[in-house]
């Protein structure tokens, strides 16, 4: 049976309540709103596969998870994109981090149907109005946060619930593979 899965990287579990009590925050200023209920993460892609291969992508992550280095990240600005989502941002030097890390990992799994994320950012609310946007700015205007990055999160998602549970993290193993540089032998 085909699921459907997320890759993310979560701050730790102190951020991950502040941001909960964030999102109910907002709540009561604006009701409910899509991703209130999410956990805090960073998320790398989703995808869809069969259940009878999710091992395959486990031993993936496996890998590439080995050959991270975990590394701090500054969490210090709010943000909103077009669609109407409402976001914490890392900074600059924290998505240099970032970046690479969800860019291997996404190379990493040789999917077609990956619902890719380039930008590094934790989601407070989606599908805001432009009102409820311009709430939240005026709600949430600093933010200074640190958390280690140390590891990735595999989720599944609960058709039910309509909320993803973890079922694997992968660990950063801190062993780098030398980066394979093509180039002509002649």
């Amino acid at each position: 049976m085909e699921k459907k899965y997320s890759v993310v990287i979560h701050p730790s579990p102190e951020i991950i309540e502040a941001i909960k009590t964030m999102k109910e925050h907002l709540a009561t200023k604006i009701g409910w709103f899509n991703s209130k209920n999410s956990v805090a993460h960073i998320t790398i892609c989703e995808f869809t596969t069969d259940d009878s291969q999710l091992d395959k992508f486990k031993q993936k992550l496996f890998n590439i998870c080995d050959t991270f280095t975990p590394f701090q990240v500054h969490l210090d600005g709010f943000g909103s994109y077009e669609s109407g989502a409402f976001f914490i941002a890392p900074n600059e030097e924290s998505k240099k981090s970032l970046q690479p890390v969800m860019k291997k990992t996404q190379k990493a799994l040789l999917l077609s149907n990956l619902k890719k994320s380039s930008d590094p950012h934790i989601s407070i609310g989606r599908k805001l109005t432009p009102e409820n946007l311009k709430i939240a700015s005026q709600l949430f205007t600093t933010i200074a946060m640190d958390f280690f990055c140390k590891e990735i999160i595999l989720r599944e998602l609960d058709p039910v619930k309509k909320q993803f549970f973890v079922i694997d993290k992968f660990p950063f193993g801190s062993n780098p593979q030398p980066e394979l540089i093509q180039g002509t032998l002649f």
